[in-house]
C-alpha cells in the first residue's frame, strides 16, 4: 500500500467532524485534480521555452491535428477547444502577432476567414508538444506500464459514466 498523502488527511478529518457523509469520490477526485494541477503547471514550464502556455498550444495542436494544410476556420477552432468566439479571437490575434498562424479568405466562402499554422507555427508545436509529452512521461514514470495501462482504462470507464 502507497504511502497516505495529503488527501487522506483532508478525507479523514471530514471522517471525523461529518461522519455521516461519504467521502470515497472526495479521496478520487481531491488526487485527480491535484495531479491536473501538477500536471498542468509542468506542462507549462515545457511550453514556455517556446515562446507560448497552455492556451496558445490549444490552438497551435488543433491546428496541427487537423493535417495538411493545417488549416482550420475559426469556428472549427471555436469548436474543438469548447471556446467563445471571442476567446478564440483573442488567441488568434496573439498567435498572428508572433508569426505562428496566419488568417486568410477562405475561397469557398467569400465572407469566411481560414486560420493556418506558419512554418514557424508548426515547428513550435511540433518541439512544444514533445517537450510537454516528455514532462508527463517524467511525471508517471514511477509507475509500470501495466499500473498505467489500468489507471487510464479506469479514468476512460469513469469517464463514460458521465
Amino acid at each position: 500500500m502507497t504511502e497516505r498523502d495529503g488527501v487522506d488527511r483532508i478525507v479523514g478529518q471530514w471522517a471525523v467532524e461529518r461522519p455521516d457523509l461519504e467521502t470515497e469520490a472526495m479521496g478520487l477526485f481531491g488526487r485527480i485534480y491535484r495531479l491536473a494541477r501538477i500536471a498542468g503547471a509542468a506542462t507549462e514550464r515545457a511550453y514556455a521555452p517556446f515562446g507560448i502556455g497552455r492556451p496558445e498550444f490549444d490552438v497551435l495542436a488543433t491546428l496541427r491535428r487537423a493535417g495538411a494544410p493545417f488549416q482550420l476556420s475559426p469556428g472549427a477552432l471555436a469548436a474543438s477547444m469548447m471556446l467563445s468566439s471571442g476567446g478564440t479571437t483573442a488567441r488568434l490575434d496573439r498567435l498572428e502577432r508572433a508569426g505562428l498562424v496566419e488568417r486568410s479568405p477562405d475561397p469557398d466562402d467569400r465572407r469566411g476567414v481560414l486560420v493556418r499554422l506558419t512554418e514557424k507555427g508548426r515547428t513550435t508545436v511540433d518541439q512544444a508538444v514533445g517537450a510537454g509529452l516528455a514532462e508527463q512521461q517524467r511525471l508517471m514514470a514511477h509507475l509500470p506500464p501495466d499500473r498505467r495501462a489500468a489507471l487510464a482504462e479506469l479514468l476512460r470507464e469513469l469517464l463514460a459514466g458521465r
